[in-house]
């Protein structure tokens, strides 16, 4: 117990420090460009404003933007609770040929840096058609190498003898996968669809190389156009940035009980 106590001591001082990012974001945001720009910067604006948000949802393609931001959001995390899923299923219970080596190769790819595969990725993406479009921030999200491998090791947590009793009662593989093991699997998918979220709302630079026409702009690659090398409009961006922050929050507030039954099950804890 007194360690206990302890280690909140030490963590309640940590917590703060990742919250005071946030809670500036959040002051800044209703902060007039007179508040903003003074120096020394001001702690508390003195007087408050909406005028960043009126002008993102009013002069901007913020919307646009915030509406094509959802649409690869949910492609992500639809992609990745199927695909994601069935493979890590297929990898768990599955006997194949070369099994070990085909999973082997896969988590391999995990180690390999992003920046390397830039360069093949667009020249496959431009021979498909898909550059400037929005399909090219949607397609390199449909699945990943570390979501089979979350599924994976959960899947084989479970018990064996609930499958084998679904089998026997006439219950195909397929069924026992959809009416058996998804149910039990709510929390790894839980765990799955936020990191999937995470990475494909906050994703920055594969957008940036893959997309130029504004229509087809995300929400990231839209904010990046408030900042510039003369003038930034600060109330603005911290607004935009604020709206984008809300879903994630409320994603992980929603999902955060199950990252330790998530953890605890598939071997990922430290």
């Amino acid at each position: 117990m007194r360690r206990r106590h302890l280690a909140h001591l030490f963590l309640m001082p940590a917590a703060l420090l990742f919250v005071a990012p946030l809670v500036w974001m959040v002051l800044t945001a209703f902060m007039p460009d007179s508040d903003i720009n003074t120096y020394p910067p001001k702690l508390w604006p003195e007087h408050f404003t909406t005028a960043g948000f009126a002008r993102i949802f009013t002069e901007d393609d913020y919307p646009l933007w915030l509406a094509n931001t959802v649409i690869v959001a949910v492609a992500a995390v639809a992609g990745h609770v199927v695909l994601c899923s069935l493979a890590g299923y297929g990898f768990a219970r599955l006997s194949f040929r070369g099994r070990g080596l085909t999973f082997g190769a896969l988590m391999a790819t995990i180690m390999v840096p992003t920046q390397v595969l830039m360069i093949p990725t667009f020249l496959l993406f431009k021979n498909m058609g898909l550059i400037d479009t929005l399909g090219a921030a949607i397609v390199p999200w449909l699945a990943s190498a570390f979501g089979v491998f979350l599924m994976r090791q959960f899947f084989l947590s479970l018990p064996k003898e609930l499958e084998e009793a679904a089998t026997i009662d006439g219950c195909s593989r397929l069924g026992v996968f959809f009416r058996v093991v998804l149910p039990l699997a709510r929390p790894a998918l839980a765990t799955l669809v936020v990191f999937t979220l995470l990475g494909a709302w906050n994703d920055l630079l594969w957008p940036l190389i893959a997309i130029s026409s504004e229509d087809s702009y995300t929400l990231q690659l839209g904010l990046a156009t408030f900042s510039g090398a003369r003038h930034t409009e600060w109330s603005a961006l911290m607004a935009g940035n604020v709206v984008a922050v809300l879903p994630l929050v409320a994603a992980f507030v929603l999902a955060q009980r199950h990252f330790v039954a998530t953890m605890s099950f598939s071997g990922l804890k430290g």
